[in-house]
């Protein structure tokens, strides 16, 4: 009778311990987003003038773990204008969204993160010193406002999709087109992933094309060294027929130690008939980075820039890019 007692009671233990363990993994949660973006950069020949302190961009918000895999997540975009004439800092809401993530499926919607070029942005990994080829030559947004969903279907196939209104999220919408994308992400051995994506941005207005958007990436990367490829293929570009823009962009990256490594990246953008050869452009980056503690990196870095039109000369600059954040 005692030993029933004490084999009851064991029992019961362990589904106290079982619930207060789920009642642990259900509570709510949140965490501050603070990154910031610096550098200094000096120019060399033609460019000397081009010198100085910078503060590219600030990111601040706050994400919220809610129970039963619901989560908020908002975030303030500070940076500086497109515009050359306007010296001013503009704040932008980069995020306002909720996620909800159950087994395999994730679903997203609000102000979300794109899914054109996410992927690669991350593989790359050196955003606060370069953005990845399809956001520096706007072939599209990092954020927009709909909705997105994604799905793991095994351990070496994952699918996306995304539609969204296709303005970006530095502006409100001004035409009834939608953007929408398919993506799809392969894993054929543990460390090497390819990418395939597939996007069409209405244009919402009679005469005006819609934008298509093609891109394709594979990488490796491992605990010593990562590489990657991508090529991308954007057909009419700004809703004009036939403006079509290109390119590709090799990047590689080596770790020396457990605080530094060293990185190299090259990109070549192309225009059909060379109808944008004003900004088509060769670019070349090689430069080192420095992790000072857990929250601060440093990355030394030279740059040379072709331009392709006839009688445009090559530039040269020098950057310690520097970033902040948790």
């Amino acid at each position: 009778m005692k030993a029933k007692f004490i084999l009851a009671g064991f029992f019961a233990c362990i589904g106290i311990a079982t619930q207060a363990q789920d009642a642990k993994v259900e509570e709510p949660k949140g965490k501050a987003i603070v990154q910031v973006f610096g550098n200094f950069h000096s120019g060399f020949g033609n460019e000397k003038n081009d010198r100085g302190f910078e503060l590219e961009r600030s990111y601040l918000g706050y994400e919220y773990k809610l129970s039963k895999g619901l989560s908020v997540k908002g975030v303030m975009d500070i940076g500086k204008s497109g515009d050359v004439s306007d010296y001013q800092r503009i704040a932008y809401i980069k995020n306002a969204m909720v996620s909800w993530k159950k087994g395999n499926l994730t679903l997203n919607g609000g102000l979300i993160s794109t899914t054109q070029f996410n992927f690669q942005e991350k593989f790359w990994g050196y955003r606060y010193i370069m953005k990845s080829f399809q956001d520096e030559y706007k072939f599209g947004s990092s954020a927009d406002l709909g909705l997105s969903a994604s799905y793991k279907f095994a351990d070496w196939v994952s699918a996306d999709a995304i539609i969204v209104n296709g303005e970006g999220y530095k502006k409100i919408q001004k035409s009834y087109g939608l953007n929408y994308g398919l993506g799809v992400t392969l894993t054929p051995v543990e460390g090497f992933q390819i990418r395939l994506y597939g996007g069409l941005n209405e244009s919402g207005e009679q005469g005006k094309a819609d934008i298509v958007n093609m891109a394709g990436f594979m990488g490796y990367k491992c605990k010593r060294f990562t590489v990657g490829a991508e090529y991308n293929h954007m057909l009419n570009a700004s809703n004009k027929a036939g403006n079509d823009q290109f390119g590709y962009s090799l990047f590689g990256s080596v770790n020396l130690a457990k605080y530094a490594d060293v990185y190299a990246r090259f990109d070549d953008l192309y225009s059909k008939n060379d109808w944008n050869i004003k900004k088509d452009e060769a670019a070349a980056i090689l430069g080192a980075q420095f992790k000072l503690g857990k929250y601060v990196k440093l990355a030394p870095n030279f740059r040379m820039s072709m331009p392709k039109a006839d009688g445009a000369k090559n530039s040269y600059s020098a950057y310690v890019n520097c970033y902040f954040g948790f």
